[in-house]
């Protein structure tokens, strides 16, 4: 039996492990399925130090092939299912993927992206749920395919999340759990990492995801504590009260939210939040975005101290924690530093800096384990003032009990419903339009996300600013990028602020669209 799951398939197999909209799977089906979803990729000559992708919602299968992936060695890469043919072929590619795996609500924009020339070195497509179609294998007779005994030479493969940078296509990060290395490790090693996380929560117990997996922090808080032997309920897409009915329904324990998940449940009828019971919640823990205080304040209100607020990143993990507790009396920090995370203040000449001191924020994991931009190496020294000590661009500070707060972001990213947008990437695509001669994207307010995408352009000689250009430009993005990267308006404007070196000032051109807010990174 496959290493993570045998004990949990022998002692506990009728027991459900997975449940999906559609489908749900005890631990000796789960430890079953991914003994011969492992054998499958030995079969397909995938194996230690390969990469593959997964393009698929929140389903039972999306768990299988991470699991199989822990035990086979092999690499896997959360794709974000709401990219593009075009953006889907470069990850692909950037990635050196052999093989993909498919949800079948994102076939045909996966089948495009395979009709891609960068996407020749795909020689395994496999399509889960739905007709697989000619250009895909199925799922499941891939698996009846294969032996269902004991993989032979397990090794530790994980995840390379992609997230994106100041300029051009985002990059995979990959850390010391995402396979390949200079030697295999073994499985078990994913098992002391799941314990580590009976600091937020005990485990076993019932995870709750409510969020896209292809998201680090989702994966992070339903994966790792289903290898400490969580079951894991899901939704493909954010329903409140569906939300409300899997936590009292299956006795959830733990959920991972965003702010505006949280708002949209205290927009629920006033009856429909009444009738939850959330006896056996004993966590939620929220972060991705800054999350407004009257909505962190009514949540507390409904749920009570339940409520966890974490500061991190997919490079560095969870870097801070803060209770609602400690929240209530220091509304605005994001917590102390985890005992696994150190948190060095560095000024503009390079000097490490003392409590109530502002500068830029550096990080430091306390075993050492470290992380690089795959294909980036100029990047991953970019964002490392020494081996092991990186930054994610943030400017805070720590005050004198040794709370962080964060004061500002110096790159430019957009956090949209919890969602990282990088605006090179949308002005890459703007600004290759012949009818725009300049272009800044920035975020602007949204009551319900948080902040939403707005391009401010220059127009090229003799093109009239009217709806016509608006919509020209808008179905360029849309052609070119994911649905929530598209400007949500678009502003014209005869010169944008420049500094003496040519950089656009995009401070300048936020602050009249937030003049009057509350504004915290």
């Amino acid at each position: 039996m496959a290493t993570l799951t045998k004990d949990f398939g022998a002692n506990r197999g009728d027991e459900m492990a997975l449940l999906d909209d559609e489908r749900q799977r005890t631990w000796a089906e789960l430890d079953d399925r991914v003994n011969r979803l492992t054998n499958a990729m030995r079969d397909a000559g995938l194996g230690w130090g390969d990469t593959i992708s997964v393009v698929a919602g929140n389903r039972c299968e999306w768990f299988e092939v991470a699991m199989a992936c822990a035990h086979a060695g092999v690499t896997y890469v959360p794709v974000n299912w709401h990219w593009s043919p075009a953006e889907l072929a470069y990850v692909l590619d950037d990635s050196g993927s052999s093989a993909v795996f498919v949800g079948h609500r994102f076939s045909e924009e996966v089948a495009a992206a395979l009709d891609d020339e960068q996407t020749s070195g795909i020689r395994l497509a496999v399509a889960m749920g739905g007709t697989a179609g000619s250009r895909f294998d199925d799922y499941d007779d891939l698996l009846a395919s294969a032996s269902a005994g004991e993989p032979t030479d397990q090794a530790l493969g994980g995840p390379m999340f992609y997230t994106s940078g100041t300029t051009g296509w985002p990059k995979g990060v990959r850390g010391a759990l995402s396979g390949g290395g200079d030697e295999p490790i073994p499985p078990e090693v994913l098992q002391l990492i799941s314990a580590g996380f009976s600091e937020f929560f005990p485990v076993p117990g019932v995870s709750v995801l409510c969020g896209p997996v292809y998201h680090s922090a989702q994966w992070a808080f339903s994966f790792l504590p289903m290898v400490g032997g969580s079951s894991v309920v899901m939704q493909h897409r954010y329903d409140s009260a569906g939300v409300l009915d899997l936590i009292d329904d299956h006795g959830g324990t733990n959920i991972h939210l965003v702010p505006t998940q949280m708002k949209r449940m205290l927009d629920l009828p006033a009856e429909r939040r009444a009738a939850f019971e959330g006896s056996s919640l004993n966590l939620a823990i929220h972060g991705a975005a800054p999350c407004p205080p009257e909505v962190k304040r009514r949540m507390i209100d409904w749920w009570g101290p339940k409520i966890t607020e974490y500061y991190g990143s997919t490079e560095g993990a969870v870097i801070s924690v803060i209770s609602a507790g400690e929240w209530l009396r220091k509304g605005g920090s994001v917590g102390k530093p985890t005992p696994m995370a150190e948190v060095i203040v560095v000024g503009e000449d390079g000097e490490r800096l003392g409590p109530n001191e502002e500068g830029t924020l550096y990080f430091k994991n306390a075993m050492g384990n470290t992380f690089e931009y795959h294909n980036a190496p100029d990047k991953t020294e970019e964002v490392h003032l020494e081996p092991g000590v990186f930054t994610t661009g943030d400017v805070g500070y720590l005050d004198d009990e040794g709370y962080l707060w964060l004061s500002d972001r110096k790159i430019d990213m957009i956090i949209s419903g919890g969602v990282n947008i990088y605006p090179a990437e949308i002005e890459m695509v703007i600004g290759g339009s012949d009818d725009v001669a300049d272009v800044a994207v920035i975020g602007v307010p949204n009551e319900e996300f948080g902040e939403e995408v707005k391009a401010v352009v220059v127009l090229a000689d003799g093109v009239a600013d009217d709806d016509a250009i608006r919509s020209r430009i808008t179905a360029l993005c849309r052609d070119e990028l994911a649905g929530y990267k598209v400007p949500r308006s678009i502003d014209v404007t005869d010169e944008l602020p420049r500094t003496g070196t040519g950089k656009i000032q995009k401070r300048l051109i936020r602050d009249a669209y937030w003049e009057g807010h509350d504004r915290r990174i």
